[in-house]
């Protein structure tokens, strides 16, 4: 047992896929969690199926996505639907201490999985559903990713500009945020098993986790009856904030002034005294008048800047500046380089490729990135024979009868 590694020892069967639920399994795996992911060739994950693929060119284990999203766990292939399936399952259940899931509601039960029904086989499980909106409730069979999420959950409303229709926010945005709730929880049920021997089920609500980032548009409608709008990128309290142009192709500085000081602090940064005492934006509520023609002014200043030399020189006059990065400039950004915070590792068909770590250093208990996600099934021989305890026969009769499912030959 590493003893620097803090989910060292916690077993999990892992049922959950696309987003959200593999997102966390991944999170207890990088951990020193034994996280094994179950799919099924007749119906894989379906982020295998999403971009970008290695090369571009498609296949069951080449996308780039899954491989990120299932780190360090083992793979496992197993058609629910046969009777040999289901008892496997549930000898994986018996050997795990938590079981993820992140099906439509009533799924699991269709299999005879769901919480209830395992509860019977093993008392003290942990085990979590995390879905656009949790269980039960008029929507709670209404499918979706992450996309819909952000939709339901109210940020769609509020991207873009005001004269023009809402905006997709980019990525399955809710997949990003649920996960972190339900982590803390999960840690919270784990301490609670080994405190008194009793499991748990939670029951996740993806975009009720979402919500919580727009308390302050929730409270302002339930306060003031008001309804917050699309505004691009300006705030109400704040001016100068939007994106501006730099030296370059495409290259932008985010800048953000809240008060009269910052303001003039930034017009010092720039060598520009003359527009602090220009009474068109010496006061927030004047900057926000001329709020356009601010915009333009600030515009044709910072183009003659490169973006992470005017970030440096904003940030030491203690401005809110930062480069507008695209995917090749986060991966050479230096400050992340230097909280190694990527890492190279091998995949079994797409080879080597680049895998962000945790996004947080816990010092007693890193995180720590040892495989890539596993091919469909990749680890079934080490799951079906070292940890559920089949012989080598019943392994390959469950294979000729389709338990343990396998790519089809083309």
């Amino acid at each position: 047992m590493d003893p620097n590694q803090v989910m060292e020892g916690v077993k999990v069967a892992d049922f959950s896929w696309v987003g959200v639920g593999p997102i966390v399994s991944r999170a207890l795996a990088e951990h020193g969690a034994t996280v094994i992911h179950v799919e099924s060739h007749e119906s894989p994950d379906p982020v295998r199926l999403g971009f970008p693929f290695k090369d571009g060119v498609p296949g069951i284990n080449r996308s780039a996505l899954a491989a990120g999203l299932n780190t360090n766990k083992f793979g496992m292939s197993l058609n629910l639907k046969k009777d040999k399936g289901k008892e496997a399952a549930l000898r994986l259940i018996r050997w795990a201490d938590m079981v993820t899931e992140s099906y439509s509601p009533g799924t699991m039960a269709k299999f005879g999985l769901d919480y209830e029904s395992v509860k019977q086989v093993k008392e003290n499980i942990i085990y979590y559903s995390t879905t656009q909106h949790g269980q039960y409730g008029p929507l709670s069979n209404v499918p979706g990713y992450g996309f819909q999420g952000a939709a339901a959950s109210g940020f769609c409303n509020l991207a873009g500009w005001r004269d023009r229709e809402p905006i997709i926010v980019y990525g399955a945005y809710t997949d990003f945020i649920a996960p972190w709730y339900l982590l803390v929880a999960l840690i919270g049920a784990l301490i609670r098993l080994r405190r008194t021997g009793q499991g748990m089920y939670l029951d996740q609500s993806q975009c009720e986790a979402a919500i919580h980032f727009l308390e302050p548009a929730v409270l302002g409608y339930t306060i003031n009856g008001r309804v917050l709008e699309r505004n691009g990128n300006r705030l109400d309290f704040m001016a100068p904030h939007n994106a501006y142009p730099c030296k370059g192709k495409d290259r932008w500085i985010a800048i953000a002034v809240q008060t009269d000081e910052e303001w003039e602090k930034l017009c010092d940064a720039m060598d520009k005294p003359d527009l602090a005492n220009d009474q068109r934006f010496a006061t927030l509520q004047n900057r926000k008048k001329n709020e356009i023609e601010l915009d333009a002014i600030l515009g044709k200043l910072t183009s003659d800047y490169l973006a992470e030399e005017l970030m440096i020189l904003l940030q030491s006059y203690g401005i809110a500046a930062g480069v507008v990065q695209n995917s090749k400039g986060v991966l050479s950004d230096p400050q992340l380089k230097h909280r190694n915070h990527f890492v190279e590792l091998k995949h079994s068909e797409i080879g080597d490729m680049v895998y962000r770590t945790a996004a947080y250093k816990l010092s007693w208990t890193p995180a720590r990135l040892v495989r890539p996600g596993p091919c469909l099934g990749e680890h079934n021989e080490f799951v079906y024979k070292k940890i559920l305890g089949y012989s080598d026969a019943e392994f390959e009769e469950m294979i000729v009868e389709g338990v343990i499912t396998k790519e089809a030959v083309r």
